[in-house]
């Protein structure tokens, strides 16, 4: 099979914003490694599917084994994979802050370094991480320190990688959302989720996928945290 095509790997692409990153890159004519604990079989030979939890190291080595033998190469890497869960400071257990921690910041660490030494054997390549506007502009309704313990890291080692690779022709970007219309918001939910942002409405899956396609060209962007967010990060 010819390697020449670009290759991205996708976490967390079962569903939500990480689905759509697939179906984009796609229609970008990538190839496409999806991971996530339970994702469906894809029948486009062009999308290898690895099932797994992405906080366990050999998840990350399996995703990274399977891509290169099935396409050849890596090119890109979308962190997209993330859980988020709203409580009180005082109410988190011990439990809470392992899995949060687990996948959020394990599961970038172990991929992303094995997607690198992939992409310097080439000489080029492209991560994003996906984070949260609520690192940057926290809001009382919305307890979130585990995100911003954990998500406010990703930004940090976002800015620390891009400057580590500059020279080695590898940019590492992040994507900071707002809240987003996705499966684990309730519809319900939606309106006072929406009010939460200066713009007033909640963001769309498309405006998600939308940034990451745009940074994935940005030949000279490197070390950006992107917001969307509809102006959460700016203040209100």
């Amino acid at each position: 099979m010819s390697n020449t095509r670009k290759v991205v790997v996708v976490t967390g692409a079962s569903q939500g914003i990480g689905a759509a990153l697939v179906k984009a890159y796609r229609d970008l004519d990538y190839r496409v490694v999806a991971t996530a604990r339970s994702v469906k079989p894809s029948t486009d030979p062009d999308i290898l599917i690895v099932a797994g939890d992405i906080a366990d190291p050999a998840t990350a080595e399996r995703v990274i084994r399977e891509g290169v033998t099935r396409f050849g190469r890596i090119d890109s890497l979308v962190n997209n994979a993330g859980i988020f869960v709203a409580k009180p400071f005082t109410a988190y257990t011990h439990e809470d802050y392992v899995k949060v921690l687990s996948v959020n910041l394990n599961g970038f660490f172990y991929i992303t370094q094995l997607a690198i030494t992939e992409m310097e054997k080439q000489g080029k390549g492209h991560i994003v991480n996906v984070t949260t506007s609520l690192v940057d502009h926290a809001i009382e309704g919305v307890p979130s320190v585990l995100a911003s313990l954990t998500k406010g890291g990703l930004n940090s080692a976002t800015k620390s990688l891009a400057i580590e690779y500059a020279k080695r022709g590898i940019r590492v970007n992040a994507v900071s959302p707002g809240i987003i219309k996705t499966p684990m918001h309730a519809e319900q939910t939606h309106q006072a989720l929406g009010s939460l942002h200066p713009v007033g409405r909640m963001g769309e899956i498309s405006d998600i996928v939308q940034a990451i396609v745009y940074l994935e060209s940005a030949g000279f962007v490197m070390g950006e945290i992107l917001h969307v967010d509809g102006g959460q990060s700016a203040g209100h």
